[in-house]
């Protein structure tokens, strides 16, 4: 009936609008489009409730369908019809007046074409487009499809339509109506097609991603809209193409990894049902589908919000499998997705950890050097992972490398942002310190690596320049050290080949020829494995010889003139010379290119320089990026002044402009110190033309250098003195300008103001003693000795610390430091002893020593500042035997306190002066007998000073084996210069240790045949030239010469023959070679040993055969740990310590005991040495307290007073510990013990060394007498009447200085009382401990076990056995020692049957 209804209306007559005249193909075009404007605007004012109008417009509905208006060729006209027919479907749905099925899908293909009308935003009729699609997206027009057949068609000619036309100029309506119109088809409909989902997915591979983001965006909300209805399509598409393999149902078939990743992204819930169909692709036989999948699902699980891992463990387990897929790739696939799912889940680095250890040895480079790159991504957020993968990667190379990559990448091209670059700063500084390695290879690779990666020498200079300052500004102190000696190290290799060119313009002699053999194995040494090297740069040299051109290249580039670019150019010239096109690879020519890219000026040039001061200037006027590059504007100008200062000592010539030195003059009228500092020094080495070329340059700068010269800083001082010295001809006249007006000024009374002045005047005595030599004279004896160093005008701190901070210490004091170093300044100056004032001054400095730094002993000065003298004095008698006039009349008494201070009771003065002794000795400015010093380093109670002595000595040794080899003269001072010999010294030095006073002692003897053995260990490594026995030769010759420094002493020479058997014993027990015959009969030293006699032989043995078993059975000392030898030390001095006896620890013990959680007990010396006591309770409760130890009751509570005083109280009832003689003095200020000294204290006593020891070991008594304490006046009554006061002769210098030194037995004796030894040596307190939770006890320890830790010289205590055997014996040893440490770590070791208690330092390590 409908039907015959709406056929009626058709053919019935069409009814217009009022207004609205007859629409026909005979009217034109704009008339069509006028009177369809009518009737749309009519339309759109009718609604579903308007009977009579739906009726009376039908025939015009229909008419509006007619193939007039669905083909016209006027966009308007179809537009309006389009308008019309969608409101149409609104007013008649929800039945349309159109029937035949063929007449709806035209009019809605119609319709759908005219929707392409929305892609222009900017045409007049979009509004028109869009209320066309709010129309149909807000009735549901397209749903009257779903009853056609072929409506699937209609449907993605819409979705195409609508993908098609949506972009970035659409605002949020249109997007919303397109989802709606689209969302609706979906849910309302029967199902998807495959079809209709690939005209939707398609939006989702990459390629078509990126040509239209919005509609990416549309189809992406739209599938999220519709999870519920399209998921179970998806899943069917997916089923179809990865477990039937069917790819011919969809066009999308090979892009389903992408369209899975793409899913997921959107909403994990779309591939509920596909995931396990990936674990089935997995297992594939087809390597490259594995790969497939595992590329995918490394980008599902390592997606940041992910929860696939979780929510799919089998899944995830079995992607972890393919770690060890047989598939390279696939590995190395896994690998790398390890990097992004640390970062982005730390919750799943548990299960990588494992799979990243197993292919960190994997046989593929690549894999091995990604786990590396993996390990450093994630070592922010997991430090243990990225240490253990760089712990166990075998492939150091690669992962420098990669290193370097990363850094240039995400820090030099902030690839992924500042952030991220800042995450991997690190990185800089970790590649810079394996500069430091010994091995070649590696500091070749770290040069490398800052060529081409941290600052890439193909950059544009200013870019370069840039990089290389802000990097420089952000290394740490270890990094610019090792950059700064990578600088010297390539500087030193270019006057290397200087001089080796300088060697070819001479005649051909032998003794040119010697110097160039030894030139080249120098060059040699500087490349990779130098053994090959060697034979090249023969070749290179004589290839030298023979082409003048190529020399003439070579010249270029080392000249000081080279620029960067110049240098590209003779690099490139000399190696296309060398190229052979015959020979695939030339090792020849690869030697030959790292020698010139070691030598090639890469980096500085004058434009280098240049830029690096244009950089400056910026951070000075505050224009500079210094906030964007990480740094502030005052580290940035400090910095850059230091890197200039650098590089004025390797490339001084690119300085020579007006503009760099305006710059620095600017930088010398800066409030920071250390900037003036650095710009002084630049002009000192770069301005030698000053003079000369730039005279305004020179009117400035020379009021600036009298100013710092005489009111500057005592560094900026020095540095003003050397720079007027080396920069200006009438130098003389200047100097004497700054001397004049200081030597008058010169006022004890106002100590701050005496520093400056005293180092200038020291250094202009230095260097110009011909001037100054005769006034400084009279300005040292009657002010700096005289006024200043034998008058204590101030009191100094009594807080009873060993050692303070630079800014604590007094004026006064750092004026006599000062005042000392100036008296050895004049004397190296004059280099001559023609007045003797030399020996009056080296007089004083042992009085120094001998009176512990308290010169006057008043004991107006404080400990720490005592400290500070002792040292100044070591080092000045030190320096002074740098020059051979003044070694060859210090004394071998005054070697002996000077040696002694290595042993000095300060942790700090130990440290410094065995710096100083490395340092002078490496460079070969110090004579032979200074290096058997470091014997006496096996005293050092700190582990951390024994090992680095013992790298010192390693280094000297090599230095001078090195240095015999290399210098063929050499072999004529082989008595001065061979390592060997530093065995007389040693010995002599021993016999006359203060701490060997009973020769038979089993413990003393112990002592130095551990010093003899820290020396021997080093000296015996190799048995080359057979001088094992060269050694033994050597002890023997010295037992038949007897000690010069008191040859008629019978005492004195038992000592010395006692030591030479003991190393005899020593050598021939470590040794099989030393009973050969000797290469040589060794030359002894006539000033320690008179020559032998004829008469005289001596085959006495002196030591007795149970010393020999004791001293070859008896457990040695623990060996030091070499990898400590840089750990940053907490300890600032030393602390007494003991060692029990057998019968103290074997009492208590039970080896069934359980002991709970240890309780500590904090003591200290003084408030920069804190101690710690820790003992163990046994199981049943009950504190087994040391002697000296504060009762239970009072445990926890804080003790009174006992930080900050050097003399804690001392509990009456404390029974007084048994004491070891300590190394180095104890604390000086404790009284002496009521009974006074003993007959064993004054017989282990030695006197006038300078160093003090604790009382020899007592027996100790629980009923021991109380310790009480002598009143100082009652102390200082009874010493003056114990000695007379000792004149030591000093007059040379017109003066007479009287020097009080010692009382009480001399000045080694002072302090050496039984209460100092008690006091310091048991900690006892009569407060409680605090407990120490975090230490927990480890099973079956002794029930009485104490471990002191502090900063007075600590070691660690050692349980040398197992707790069984000391059960079953009853008998133990404990060895006490110190750590400094403020975090404390308890661990366990098993070394055989020994366990061992060691307390480690873990504070900031």
């Amino acid at each position: 009936m409908e039907f015959a209804q709406h056929q009626r209306a058709a053919d019935a007559k069409v009814t217009y609008p009022p207004g609205v005249k007859e629409i026909t193909d005979k009217i034109s075009n704009d008339e069509v489009v006028k009177r369809l404007k009518m009737v749309v605007k009519t339309f759109m004012d009718m609604d579903q409730d308007s009977e009579d109008e739906k009726q009376q417009y039908l025939a015009l509905a229909l008419h509006l369908a007619s193939e007039f208006f669905l083909r016209n060729p006027n966009k308007d006209v179809r537009l309006l019809v389009a308008c019309c027919l969608a409101d149409i479907f609104r007013i008649y749905a929800p039945e349309a007046p159109y029937t035949s099925h063929d007449k709806l899908k035209d009019i809605f293909l119609f319709i759908t074409r005219q929707l392409k009308g929305l892609e222009d935003t900017k045409s007049p009729q979009f509004n028109r487009y869009f209320y066309l699609l709010e129309n149909l997206a807000w009735v549901k027009s397209y749903n009257i499809c779903f009853e056609l057949e072929d409506c699937n068609e209609i449907f993605i000619q819409l979705f195409k339509t609508l993908f098609s036309v949506i972009n970035a100029s659409h605002n949020q309506k249109v997007h919303m109506h397109m989802l709606d119109l689209m969302s609706s088809i979906i849910t309302e409909g029967d199902g998807v097609t495959q079809e209709l989902l690939d005209t939707i997915l398609i939006n989702l591979i990459p390629a078509h991603k990126n040509l239209n983001k919005q509609a990416y965006d549309l189809a992406k909300i739209l599938l999220k809209r519709t999870v519920q209805t399209i998921e179970t399509c998806i899943a069917n598409f997916f089923n179809q193409v990865l477990v039937l393999g069917k790819s011919s149902v969809s066009d999308l078939s090979e892009h389903v990894f992408d369209l899975i990743q793409e899913l997921f992204a959107i909403d994990p819930h779309l591939l509920v049902s596909v995931m396990p169909q990936l674990e089935f692709k997995l297992k594939s036989n087809d390597g490259e589908e594995r790969l497939a999948v595992v590329r995918l699902l490394a980008k599902l699980f390592g997606a940041r919000d992910s929860e696939l891992a979780s929510n799919n463990r089998p899944l995830w387990q079995c992607f972890l499998g393919r770690f060890n897929d047989i598939h390279v790739p696939v590995r190395l696939e896994c690998v790398k997705f390890a990097s992004h799912c640390l970062m982005n889940h730390p919750d799943l680095a548990k299960d990588l950890t494992d799979y990243l250890k197993v292919r960190s040895h994997d046989p593929e480079e690549a894999i091995r050097h990604d786990v590396i790159v993996t390990i450093i991504n994630a070592g922010k957020k997991d430090l243990n992972l990225r240490v253990t993968g760089r712990a166990r990667c075998p492939c150091d190379d690669e992962a420098m490398m990669g290193l370097a990559q990363l850094y240039k990448k995400y820090c030099l091209h902030h690839e992924a942002g500042k952030e991220s670059a800042q995450k991997i700063s690190w990185i800089k500084d970790k590649l810079l310190h394996i500069y430091y390695q010994n091995s070649i290879d590696d500091k070749l690779l770290v040069e490398k690596i800052f060529a081409q990666f941290m600052v890439p020498h193909s950059l544009e200079t200013e870019e370069k320049m840039k990089c290389l300052y802000y990097l420089y500004a952000c290394l740490d102190p270890n990094a610019v050290k090792a950059l700064n000696e990578m600088w010297k190290c390539q500087n030193m290799l270019r006057s290397h080949v200087r001089e080796l060119l300088d060697l070819h313009k001479q005649p051909t002699t032998e003794a040119n020829s010697t110097a160039m053999f030894g030139k080249l194995m120098t060059i040699a040494k500087n490349l990779p494995d130098p053994g090959k090297a060697q034979d090249f740069v023969k070749k290179f040299n004589q290839v030298l010889g023979e082409d003048e051109k190529l020399r003439a290249q070579l010249e270029m580039l080392i000249s000081p003139t080279c620029s960067c670019k110049q240098a590209e150019v003779c690099v490139r010239e000399i190696s296309r010379k060398l190229t052979f096109p015959k020979q695939p690879t030339n090792p020849f020519l690869e030697m030959v290119k790292f020698l010139l890219e070691r030598i090639a000026p890469v980096h500085i040039d004058s434009e280098a320089i240049s830029a690096l001061v244009k950089l400056l200037n910026k951070s000075i006027e505050g224009t500079a990026d210094d906030e964007d590059e990480g740094v502030t504007p005052d580290t940035a100008i400090r910095s850059g002044l230091e890197l200039l200062k650098v590089l004025s000592f390797t490339h001084p010539t690119s300085f020579h402009s007006a503009e760099t030195y305006e710059s620095l003059l600017q930088c010398l009228k800066m409030e920071d110190d250390k900037v003036a500092e650095a710009a002084i020094q630049i002009f000192r080495n770069t301005g030698q033309k000053i003079e000369a070329e730039l005279p305004h340059i020179r009117s400035t700068l020379i009021p600036v250098l009298h100013q710092k010269a005489k009111r500057g800083t005592p560094h900026q001082a020095k540095q003003a003195v050397h720079c007027i010295h080396a920069i200006f001809h009438n130098k003389e006249v200047q100097l004497a300008q700054i001397f004049e007006p200081l030597s008058r000024s010169l006022n004890a009374d106002v100590p701050e103001q005496l520093i400056t002045p005293l180092v200038s005047l020291g250094h202009i005595s230095l260097l110009a003693p011909d001037q100054f030599a005769s006034p400084m004279k009279s300005i040292v004896a009657n002010f700096i000795v005289k006024d200043l160093l034998m008058n204590d005008r101030s009191i100094g701190n009594r807080n009873g610390k060993l050692w303070t901070p630079d800014d604590e210490v007094s004026p006064e004091v750092l004026a006599k430091v000062q005042a000392i170093k100036l008296l050895v300044r004049w004397l190296l100056g004059m280099k001559n002893n023609q007045s003797k004032s030399a020996n009056s001054t080296l007089r004083l400095l042992s009085a120094m020593l001998v009176s512990e730094g308290d010169l006057t002993e008043q004991k107006k000065i404080s400990k720490s500042d005592m400290s500070r003298l002792r040292l100044a004095a070591g080092s000045a008698i030190m320096k002074l035997a740098q020059e051979p006039c003044y070694h060859d009349i210090i004394t071998p008494e005054q070697f002996q306190l000077c040696a002694l201070v290595i042993n000095d009771e300060c942790y700090q003065v130990r440290q410094m002066f065995a710096q100083k002794l490395h340092l002078a000795l490496a460079k070969l400015l110090l004579p032979l007998e200074y290096m058997a010093v470091f014997a006496l380093c096996a005293k050092d109670p700190v582990k951390e000073r024994r090992a680095h002595a013992r790298q010192c000595l390693l280094k000297n040794i090599s230095v001078r084996r090195e240095y015999i080899k290399q210098n063929p003269m050499a072999h004529e001072k082989l008595v001065s210069l061979l390592p060997e010999y530093v065995v007389p010294y040693m010995i002599h030095l021993l016999a006359h240790d203060p701490d060997f006073t009973k020769p038979q002692d089993s413990e003393q003897l112990r002592d130095i045949k551990e010093c003899l053995w820290f020396m021997l260990e080093v000296l015996m490594t190799k048995n080359e030239n057979n001088s094992h026995a060269f050694l033994r030769k050597m002890v023997e010759n010295i037992k038949q010469t007897k000690d010069a420094q008191a040859p008629d002493d019978p005492k004195v020479n038992e000592k010395l023959y006692v030591v030479c058997d003991v190393a005899l014993l020593v050598i021939a027990n470590k040794s099989t070679a030393c009973h050969l015959e000797s290469p040589k009969d060794p030359v002894l030293p006539t000033k320690f040993f008179t020559p032998p006699d004829k008469d005289f032989v001596n085959n006495k043995e002196y030591l007795s055969s149970e010393a020999r078993t004791t001293l070859l059975t008896g457990k040695p000392k623990p060996t030091p740990v070499l990898g400590t030898v840089n750990k940053p030390l907490s300890v600032t001095g030393r602390r007494p310590y003991t060692k029990t006896t057998p019968s103290d620890v074997g009492s208590n013990i039970s080896g069934t005991s359980q002991p709970t959680a240890p309780k500590a007990t904090l003591l200290s010396e003084n408030e920069e040495n804190p101690g710690i006591v820790l003992a163990v309770k046994t199981d049943g409760g009950k504190k087994d307290t040391d002697a000296g130890q504060a009762s239970g009751d009072q445990r926890g509570k804080k003790r009174e007073g006992s930080e900050n005083n050097a003399t804690p109280t001392v509990t009456p009832a404390t029974p007084t510990p048994l004491n070891k003689p300590r190394r180095g003095r104890p604390p000086k200020s404790l009284a002496s013990s009521a009974g006074g000294v003993t007959s064993a204290e004054k017989e282990g006593s030695g006197v006038g060394r300078g160093r003090k020891r604790a009382l020899p070991p007592q027996d100790t008594s629980p009923a021991a007498e109380p310790v009480t304490k002598t009143p100082k006046q009652q102390k200082d009554t009874d010493s003056k009447r114990a000695t007379p006061q000792r004149q030591v002769d000093l007059q040379r210098y017109g003066v007479q200085w009287e020097v009080w030194s010692g009382r009480g037995g001399g000045g080694g004796n002072r302090g050496c009382d039984a209460q100092a030894s008690e006091t310091a040596g048991s900690g006892s307190s009569s407060s409680s401990v605090p407990v120490i939770p975090s230490l927990a006890a480890p099973s079956r320890v002794p029930s009485r076990r104490r471990c002191i830790l502090g900063s007075d010289g600590d070691t660690e205590r050692e349980i040398e056995s197992s707790p069984e055997c000391l059960a079953a014996s009853g008998a133990g040893r404990e060895e006490q020692g110190l750590l400094g440490a403020d975090t404390i770590q308890v661990q366990w070791k098993r070394t055989g049957r020994a366990c061992v208690y060691v307390c480690a330092e873990a504070a900031r390590l």
